[in-house]
């Protein structure tokens, strides 16, 4: 039930209420009148008249005449307002009993009931005192003050109470009128004053219930599992106590009802006065709007509570969900690592024993996935009202499920793929071992006669049928059947096996055409030879190493003895034919890396501007090389097919950013950057010209530079990929791939240092002077000085330059780490300091949640730069050092519109940044009182240069309209 149809509902029953007692006409209750009620100068026996009126009896009342107008009035009221509204809207029958009274108590009476009384009057009965003189006077007045009564209704006078049977049955008057209607008047205010206590506390009761379901409606969801528990043990203790209420509640309006109808149960004859019958009735009608009252709380409460409940499950279910989510990503990322897959039978084995104890580490978190993934269907089935976050969660759960299988499986088919191989190449082996074995063993002596010659056939034939049994493969089926399992080390081992499977079935051939040859000579006798010792594997001579297996493999003719085929069996190379092709494409880079540099002029001989200019040319040259080498020896070998395999997808897909612009940095330099240097070797004060003149296209450093944090993220992550290995060996670094990503860093450096040096002299002809004239260059005059200043300058303002685009280059490597920063962050200026600081947050403009939690700080990374201040969120994330920092961007403002001050005493270490108009607010605590110093100093350093900058346009602009006027 929606919190509008619960209001409406109680705001239906409060109506119902107030019109059972009739409390919108005349909101009098009987505990207000009490007292008046008690003295009982007018009653509401429940007698009706013939067409049904409701009688009021005023019975024998000594002091009548002297009752308050307004206690009079108020009687009338609530007796009129007692009856139904159709028996009130009849009229009403009014007896009068003054028989023991005079003339002047009925003209009292009359008189106050032509003024005061608030009903609809329907007849009039008076019963004239019994005394012969106040008769007569009752008489004699009435027919003389009728007309001031101003009644418009008949007034029958009666002289005795038999009179009054005439008009109203015995059954509907009360004793003292010689009726037999029962009436208890203490009972009846009993009565009255219970059920009007009764519908009070049931309109009190729907208010309160108002009143708590608008509160429970303004209620937000809260975002913790412990807070939505609160919330929830908070609500159903109210909720218990209000339903403890309404019960009770109940209770007493049963126990009214049992009370006003205990007259009617006495005896079977029993009935029920007209007066308990409404009261009966009207206690009916109360706890018909009591039970209904209890419905719409109840209808109200459970979808409440429901509400709630489900708040706390889908709570839990993400608790659990991210849990369970990291805990797969764990172990897919440890599957991910599981590259390996062994270069031997044993190593395969070993790996597999590994992979299974992972398998099984990874059960647990994948029933607890498929178990969470059952609980959000069930949720999503059971109509929560979170269904849309609920089965995007329940699908990845599944998703994560099936590649944690999926992966399983295809680690097993591949672990299992590379066991058959290996035990396939260790059967060719030992199939190759057994081969050489044997022909080791044929001695040569006993070949000289058919006979030997025969059972020596007859033994290779033999030998070579076993092939079958050892399922020895063709090196075309081997490769397409293992062609994915080859890595780099397992291809050499089945290239060296294959070739050793090939070289021993060609001796088999050449031993099997040599021996029917032997058998075919028949013509002569055979010279004997004096025998040799027998051959065993443990005794084939030692490998020769060859320098490449490209070249053909010579064999010996067949008149040689066999024992010499065998010995070429085992003269293979251990490179590969493939790592050697890889050797000679990426040797034509190797081969240039370290060229000797040209022989310039001695350092003895050289003025220290050309020995500044030499050192500047060769680090140019050796740097271009260096770039040169990274493109040549790791860029473009990426696209040769033969090397495909050696590279991991993740630096396949990333390899723009791995290298970022490293070729626009090597196109510039030996096109452009070097040839304009080399003209500065006869002029050095060209130099400043030449750096200043290329200040835009030194821009490509910004860029690199930029990309650099992300081509480390890149580097750590496929460091150790064989491809790496491969080409740092042919290019013969020591050191690897990323030192000399560092170089274009470096290289800045370089030409700082190089241009400090030049500025170390005062002039171009002070560096051309050789010592020996140092004295004569230092009587210059004046006026040939002016050259030397433009040099000066020209270096100091290239200097300038290359200061400000390293400065640039370290803010691209800072400003890379922090995600989410705007491209315009450059138009701050430049990055002046940073560091991390607990941050209060104020705000004073409008009331907010967070208000009540800023005296909580934030830890905030803070970039202060020429023109702004830029915040940073600080967060803690895992990397192959442990948790590192990794910032993102919060909040950039400029100084131009923030003030700062220091906060009082105990606050040594803080400082207060504000905007101008003072409704925002950041608290900064630094880690000591140095650095807070140092940072107020900055900034207000800053804030007073661009209040005088204002403050000087401001003036200029003054004088320019000064002028025009």
């Amino acid at each position: 039930m929606a919190p509008q149809e619960f209001t409406r509902r109680l705001t239906t029953v409060i109506a119902r209420v107030d019109e059972i007692m009739q409390q919108e006409i005349r909101p009098l209750v009987a505990v207000d009148i009490i007292e008046q009620l008690h003295r009982q100068f007018a009653i509401l026996s429940g007698g009706r008249g013939k067409d049904g009126a409701p009688i009021i009896t005023f019975p024998e009342f000594v002091g009548f005449k002297h009752i308050p107008d307004e206690d009079f009035l108020n009687v009338m009221t609530y007796l009129t307002s007692v009856p139904s509204v159709e028996a009130a809207s009849i009229g009403f029958v009014i007896v009068i009993d003054r028989r023991r009274d005079k003339w002047s108590s009925v003209k009292a009476s009359l008189t106050r009931i032509a003024v005061a009384f608030p009903g609809n009057l329907q007849l009039i009965f008076i019963l004239r005192p019994s005394c012969f003189i106040q008769r007569t006077f009752t008489d004699i007045g009435i027919k003389y003050y009728r007309d001031e009564f101003k009644m418009k209704v008949p007034i029958v006078m009666l002289n005795s109470v038999s009179d009054l049977h005439h008009y109203i049955d015995k059954s509907q008057l009360t004793e003292d009128l010689g009726g037999t209607l029962e009436y208890h008047h203490s009972q009846w205010i009993n009565h009255r004053t219970a059920i009007e206590n009764f519908a009070l506390a049931l309109k009190s009761t729907a208010q309160m219930l108002q009143t708590f379901g608008a509160c429970l409606a303004a209620t937000e969801l809260p975002r913790s599992m412990s807070s939505s528990e609160d919330l929830l043990m908070s609500h159903t203790r109210q909720q218990g106590k209000l339903q403890d209420e309404l019960k009770l509640l109940g209770k007493q309006g049963t126990t009214l009802l049992s009370c006003i109808q205990e007259q009617a149960t006495k005896s079977p004859t029993s009935k029920l006065s007209l007066n308990e019958a409404e009261n009966v009735a009207t206690m009916e009608r109360l706890l018909v709007q009591l039970n209904e009252t209890e419905k719409a709380f109840s209808q109200f409460w459970s979808e409440h509570h429901l509400k709630l409940n489900q708040c706390l499950q889908l709570q839990h279910f993400e608790h659990n969900f991210c849990e369970v989510k990291l805990a797969l990503d764990n172990v897919l990322a440890e599957q991910a690592e599981f590259t390996d897959i062994g270069d031997s039978a044993t190593r395969v084995e070993q790996l597999l024993k590994e992979y299974k104890k992972l398998e099984g580490k990874g059960q647990e978190s994948l029933e607890k996935a498929q178990l969470l993934a059952v609980i959000g269907d069930q949720l999503i089935q059971s109509h929560h009202y979170a269904v849309d976050s609920i089965r995007p969660q329940c699908a990845e759960l599944r998703h994560l499920c099936d590649d944690f299988i999926n992966e399983n499986k295809k680690k097993h088919d591949i672990l299992e793929k590379s066991l058959e191989l290996h035990r396939q190449l260790d059967k060719v082996s030992q199939w190759c071992e057994e081969g050489i074995y044997l022909l080791a063993s044929q001695a040569v002596d006993k070949c000289q006669s058919r006979e030997g010659v025969d059972i020596a056939l007859t033994d290779i034939e033999t030998f070579l049928g076993t092939a079958k049994e050892y399922q020895l493969p063709s090196p075309n089926e081997f490769y397409n059947q293992y062609e994915l399992m080859l890595t780099l080390d397992v291809k050499a081992k089945a290239h060296k096996v294959l070739q050793k499977l090939g070289d021993v079935q060609e001796i088999f051939h050449k031993r099997q055409m040599s021996l029917m040859k032997l058998a075919a000579r028949q013509t002569r006798p055979v010279q004997p030879v004096a025998p040799r010792p027998e051959f065993s594997p443990k005794w084939v001579s030692p490998k020769i190493h060859q320098p490449s297996t490209l070249a053909p493999h010579q064999k010996t003719s067949e008149e040689r003895y066999v024992e010499t085929d065998l010995n070429s069996v085992e003269k293979k190379d251990d490179e590969t034919k493939f790592e050697v092709k890889n050797e000679e494409i990426l040797e034509s880079s190797h081969d240039g890396e370290n060229p000797e540099p040209e022989q310039l002029d001695s350092s003895k001989n050289l003025s220290p501007s050309r020995r500044i200019i030499r050192d500047l040319l060769e680090t140019e040259e050796t740097y271009i090389k260096e770039i040169k080498n990274i493109i040549d020896g790791y860029i473009i070998p990426m696209d040769f097919i033969w090397l495909k395999h050696l590279i991991p997808d993740v630096l396949r897909n990333n390899k723009e950013f791995l290298f970022g612009n490293i070729r626009e940095l090597y196109e510039f330099h030996n096109r452009t950057f070097l040839k304009e240097l080399e003209k500065c070797t006869e002029n050095p004060e060209l130099l400043a010209r030449c750096f200043l003149k290329r200040k835009e296209d030194l821009q490509i450093y910004f860029k690199y530079h930029k990309n650099l944090p992300r081509a480390r993220a890149i580097w750590q992550e496929c460091q150790d990929c064989t491809y790496f290995g491969v080409c740092q060996r042919q290019l013969g670094h020591s050191l690897p791939l990323f030192k000399y990503l560092r170089g274009p860093s470096q290289r800045l450096m370089k030409y700082q240092m190089l241009l400090k040096g030049l500025l170390d002299f005062e002039s171009p002809e002070d560096l051309e002077m050789d010592p020996g004239d140092l004295e004569g260059g230092l009587a210059k005059n004046g006026p040939e000085r002016t050259k030397d200043s433009a040099f000066s300058d020209d270096l100091q303002q290239a200097l300038a330059m290359m200061e400000d685009l390293i400065k640039s280059c370290e803010l691209a490597v800072d400003l890379a780490a922090v995600t989410g920063c705007p491209d315009d962050i450059r138009k701050l200026g430049k990055l002046l300091m940073h560091g991390s600081f607990n941050v209060w947050t104020v705000h004073k403009d409008r009331y907010k949640m967070k208000d009540l939690i800023r005296f909580k700080p934030s830890q905030r990374q803070i970039y202060l730069f020429e023109q702004g201040i830029v915040f940073c969120k600080i967060r803690m994330e895992p990397s192959d050092q442990g948790l590192s920092p990794h910032y993102s961007f919060k909040k950039s403002m400029k100084l131009m519109t923030l003030s700062i001050r220091q906060l009082g005493r105990g606050s040594n270490r803080k400082f207060e940044i504000a905007n101008q108009n003072g409704l925002e607010k950041y608290i900064l605590q630094a880690a000591s009182k140095e650095i807070r110093d140092c940072w107020f100093s900055e900034i207000s350093k800053l804030l007073l240069e661009q209040q005088n900058n204002i403050k000087g346009q401001g003036n200029i602009q003054f004088e320019a309209s000064t002028r025009c006027l």
